[in-house]
């Protein structure tokens, strides 16, 4: 099978690492040449890291042969899928998968859009009975996890063969239909504001609020490190969209706003609600 991945970052990265692993060939298209050298690196550390936890059997050089990373975006014509992974920004996103359906006529083109309506975004393409969400989790090679999200228009058959691809990477595909945040963006935004408001307004520490999630309900990660983990800048574009969808109770904290302007958006950066090193 044969995948292609639009843009290279973190999440792009992870989901072209997690097809590699899973026995695929894997093109990932990128910008420009820094932009490239950047995604094969991250790929190339990525699989290393696999390799050391015995994660895969395969060596890396067997892995790499299965990647190919350039700027040419026809290269997705051989594909049997194309996953956009660019910035959760609207316009950004439509124009895209635009591209990508111009390259790639007969591939199923997946978002992996965290928020933004998959219906939305189909209105512009040809074959919207074609289009889905799938929402990968970061870090995308440790998570289990896949959101598999229905447009109106999007086939049946287009589904299962997206639940069919996400069982062929060891995790586990829900369906949900496009509504405003999906399921997991929607139910994790409300704890994530609500911590962010508590610690605003001095309720508890960071640390202390994450304790009270991870000791007393059980979450393997409380909802502040968990921000950090997501990148604040997605967060508060998750709240905005389901601000504008749903009404103010999905209103952004000041903090979240002032946090993003500074340039702390959680460990990509080095720093959010808690300090980490830079990757």
């Amino acid at each position: 099978m044969k995948v292609g991945v639009l843009g290279g970052g973190r999440m792009g990265a992870g989901i072209a690492h997690a097809f590699l692993l899973a026995d695929c060939e894997v093109v990932v298209v990128e910008r420009d040449d820094q932009t490239v050298d950047a995604a094969a690196q991250r790929i190339s550390e990525s699989i290393a890291r696999s390799i050391e936890r015995g994660a895969t059997g395969r060596g890396a050089d067997e892995l790499e042969a299965a990647l190919t990373v350039g700027r040419d975006i026809a290269a997705f014509s051989v594909c049997e899928t194309v996953i956009e992974a660019v910035p959760e920004d609207r316009a950004v996103k439509a124009e895209a998968l635009s591209r990508i359906a111009g390259a790639a006529p007969d591939a199923v083109i997946a978002s992996n859009t965290s928020s933004i309506s998959i219906d939305d975004l189909a209105a512009s393409l040809a074959r919207p009975d074609r289009f889905l969400g799938l929402h990968f989790f970061n870090p995308v090679p440790a998570s289990t996890l896949v959101e598999v999200v229905a447009g109106a228009a999007t086939a049946p058959a287009v589904l299962d063969r997206a639940r069919g691809w996400v069982e062929l990477l060891g995790k586990t595909p829900i369906v949900v239909r496009d509504s405003p945040g999906f399921a997991s963006s929607r139910l994790g935004i409300v704890l994530a504001l609500e911590a962010i408001r508590m610690l605003e307004s001095g309720v508890a520490s960071a640390e202390d609020l994450d304790r009270a999630m991870e000791l007393g309900y059980r979450h393997p990660m409380g909802p502040l490190r968990t921000t950090d983990i997501v990148g604040l800048d997605v967060r508060l574009g998750i709240a905005e969209e389901l601000q504008a969808a749903l009404g103010e109770r999905f209103a952004p904290p000041a903090l979240l706003r002032q946090l993003v302007a500074e340039g702390k958006l959680g460990r990509k950066s080095g720093e959010g609600f808690y300090r980490w090193e830079r990757p």
